[in-house]
């Protein structure tokens, strides 16, 4: 009867987990890059083009 080469399971089982942690990181830049600098189309920084009190506003003749 063979003995099991523990060995080789280690290792076989370290390479899975390293693939996995790779795809998992290639996965989170790919996220990262598509995404771009706004959040579901978000922006806090910048107002609303009709809300009050911002710079198109003031502009205005009244």
């Amino acid at each position: 009867m063979a003995t099991p080469n523990y060995g080789y399971e280690k290792r076989q089982k370290e390479l899975a987990k390293k693939r996995k942690k790779e795809d998992k990181l290639k996965a989170k830049a790919e996220r990262k890059t598509t995404d771009g600098p706004d959040d579901n189309g978000l922006q806090d920084d910048t107002p609303e083009a009709g809300a009050p009190g911002s710079a198109g506003d003031a502009a205005k003749p009244e």
